[in-house]
């Protein structure tokens, strides 16, 4: 992260403090150090611990009590389709079973809003979905910006539902395609280009082709899925 995007303040406190927590470095159950305690390790005040203790209590990461002080819950009640959680997942290295469980809910959701974005995208939702993918082309999927393009023609297809719930998931769905982007190309191989993938994604939506824009989805999905898993594999070779 460079120093221009990186947190300040309450948000980098909870930044670290929720890192520790989803990479296992501090354990459910644990007990987290008072606001006294921990605004004097960090050098910061105490409404700025307080401010980031009540943000990961929001994600569900940790509970508060009196006299009992703040215990980390367990996994099972982390809001996990959090984005700010998913980035802090990828910032070590996520179980297998965590990347199984996101390809399989991305599976379920997107090949079928896939289809939908076929059936009801506006000529102003296509066009955007486009800029999305000459702006992923121009700039590749390992910048920053190529990374930005792809959660954008990601996030529009949801759009194009016209379906609020599934575009409510536009934020998790996002992240996800972020930070699995991210981390497969921290590692020691290069990732599969996968823009022609989505290249035939938005041909299929442009064509009003719903079987198409379904079986472009499942298959950009299962190289992502694949080369996210190779990367997991990577982390333990040498560099």
């Amino acid at each position: 992260m460079t120093n221009a995007t990186r947190p300040t303040g309450h948000s980098l406190v909870a930044r670290d403090l929720g890192i520790a927590i989803v990479t296992g470095q501090v354990a459910p159950a644990t007990i987290l150090p008072s606001e006294h305690e921990i605004a004097l390790q960090r050098g910061c005040s105490r409404g700025v611990v307080r401010e980031a203790l009540r943000m990961l209590s929001a994600k569900g990461l940790i509970a508060s009590r009196p006299k009992a002080g703040t215990r980390v819950r367990d996994r099972a009640d982390w809001n996990l389709l959090d984005p700010d959680i998913m980035a802090w997942m990828f910032e070590g290295e996520p179980p297998a079973s965590f990347i199984d469980s996101l390809f399989q809910l991305r599976m379920i959701v997107e090949p079928a809003a896939a289809e939908l974005a076929a059936l009801s995208r506006t000529s102003r939702q296509l066009s955007r979905i486009g800029q999305a993918l000459e702006q992923m082309t121009l700039h590749g999927l390992e910048t920053p910006a190529g990374q930005a393009a792809d959660q954008q023609f990601h996030h529009v297809i949801l759009e194009a539902t016209g379906n609020e719930l599934l575009v409510s998931l536009a934020g998790s769905i996002g992240a996800a395609v972020r930070w699995t982007t991210i981390f497969k190309h921290r590692r020691t191989r290069q990732p599969r280009d996968s823009i022609p993938q989505h290249g035939q994604l938005f041909d299929a939506i442009a064509r009003c082709d719903t079987a198409g824009a379904r079986a472009a989805t499942v298959e950009l999905l299962r190289q992502a899925k694949e080369d996210t898993e190779r990367s997991l594999g990577d982390s333990a070779a040498p560099e």
